[in-house]
């Protein structure tokens, strides 16, 4: 059964929220790295921000990361050119 623009919307938001709230763990990996100092060993910390942006993007052991919003992204979209609306960012009204 096709879903709603109405319910795509809802799942691409929940996916959106799901992603922004991992920044902060990219937001702390970045400051180790920009306050390391000439003895801390840069190589180490900018793996670890590596490794915590890969698990953003592409997600865990549980969850999708960025990819899941990529895909709620795209069946929006499509839901709602299939609609006939123009995408303003938010479901449209009938």
């Amino acid at each position: 059964m096709a879903k709603s623009v109405e319910e795509l919307h809802e799942k691409l938001m929940d996916e959106y929220g799901q992603v922004r709230r991992k920044f902060d763990k990219i937001h702390t990996a970045f400051d180790r790295v920009i306050s390391a100092g000439p003895e801390d060993d840069l190589h180490d910390r900018l793996l670890h921000l590596e490794k915590v942006v890969k698990e953003v993007r592409d997600g865990g052991v549980v969850g999708s990361g960025a990819n899941g919003h990529r895909r709620a992204l795209k069946e929006y979209q499509e839901a709602v050119r299939a609609q006939g609306a123009p995408d303003t960012g938010g479901p449209t009204e009938a």
